[in-house]
């Protein structure tokens, strides 16, 4: 059995030939298509957050409002980037949240993607401190958010307050047991990955990663994961913990399928340069569903995964979205096993 997902970059475009023209569609649809993924029997609803961007950034009022709109899946982020946070302001969020969804949310964070703007987070106030990098930054408030989940009190009251208090230290409020061991690291290279183990996270692995081995994307990403339950285990956590992978999928099953993504049934991995380094990039399985079933069932790193995000094209609409994962875990998921 696999957990499978959509994962959405809310883009919006005011194109004509886009059906997400604006801030107000990308959000409502958002919503819409977490209800209909549900229906169909989908596990999750994770969502990208992006700064400066005509794209989903402030992921917490949406998963509220997902969570409040839905009753089993799954709510979260793939990633938010821990250089643009208050970590107690987030605490605050993602509490309220995992409440409002009944303690369905899945946070996925790390220091983020190449950014829209230069240093995008100073505009947030966060800087640096000096002889740091923003990557250490990230994990400094990525440190401080995980810790005051915990729900431990650690500010001092005052002692003429509005409303009376507990006794003891304060903790942020609301607290919601059980988040602080569904909090992700997006790792993009197999030195992160073990970071990520020793630190007690959940690994997410996207579609990239930044390094180039000469090997195919889905064995470069296996290794990784391994490394991560490797990692794990030396650690000695007592949990066991959770991997999730994204891939683009398209069965094509509909000749709407075909004139969409018939071009993608060639698709390659690719090597490429990201922020002044080698990256590599997953390809793009299109294709009948019984020739995916066959490649799917050839990629390591979906075996070795127990969570697949699936990213879907939200530009096309909730409808033709609500298609794509209902194709995947009616026509694809039930044959691998999935299902």
């Amino acid at each position: 059995m696999k957990t499978i997902g959509f994962l959405s970059f809310g883009h919006w475009t005011p194109s004509p030939a886009s059906a997400v023209r604006s801030a107000v569609d990308a959000h409502r649809q958002s919503i819409e298509l977490a209800v209909a993924a549900e229906e169909i029997g989908a596990d999750g609803a994770y969502f990208r957050v992006h700064h400066f961007a005509r794209q989903l950034a402030s992921p917490f009022p949406l998963l509220a409002a997902v969570g409040a709109r839905t009753s089993r899946i799954e709510i979260g982020t793939g990633v938010i980037d821990m250089r643009y946070e208050n970590p107690l302001y987030m605490a605050e969020d993602a509490g309220a949240a995992d409440v409002i969804s009944g303690g369905r949310l899945q946070l996925g964070i790390s220091r983020g993607s190449p950014e829209q703007v230069i240093e995008g987070y100073k505009y947030f106030g966060y800087v640096p401190e000096e002889g740091t990098s923003d990557a250490g930054m990230a994990r400094a408030h990525a440190e401080v958010f995980r810790k005051v989940i915990e729900g431990k009190g650690f500010a001092e009251p005052n002692p003429r307050p509005m409303f009376p208090n507990p006794p003891g230290l304060l903790r942020i409020e609301p607290h919601s047991p059980g988040l602080q061991e569904r909090i992700w690291w997006g790792a993009g290279s197999r030195a992160t990955a073990e970071w990520t183990a020793r630190e007690g996270m959940n690994l997410m692995s996207s579609t990239l990663l930044t390094e180039d081995a000469g090997v195919p994307f889905h064995q470069l990403q296996a290794e990784q994961i391994q490394r991560f339950r490797d990692a794990w285990a030396e650690a000695g956590h007592e949990r066991e913990p959770r991997v999730s992978v994204s891939r683009s999928i398209f069965p094509i099953v509909t000749d709407l399928d075909r004139r969409y993504f018939g071009g993608e049934q060639d698709s390659e991995d690719q090597v490429g340069i990201l922020e002044g380094g080698r990256a590599t990039f997953g390809k793009t399985y299109a294709g009948e569903p019984d020739q995916l079933v066959e490649d799917l069932a050839r990629d390591e790193a979906i075996t070795a995964a127990d969570t697949l995000l699936l990213t879907v094209p939200n530009q096309l609409g909730v409808d033709y979205n609500a298609h794509v994962l209902d194709s995947v875990v009616r026509h694809v998921a039930p044959e691998l096993g999935w299902r």
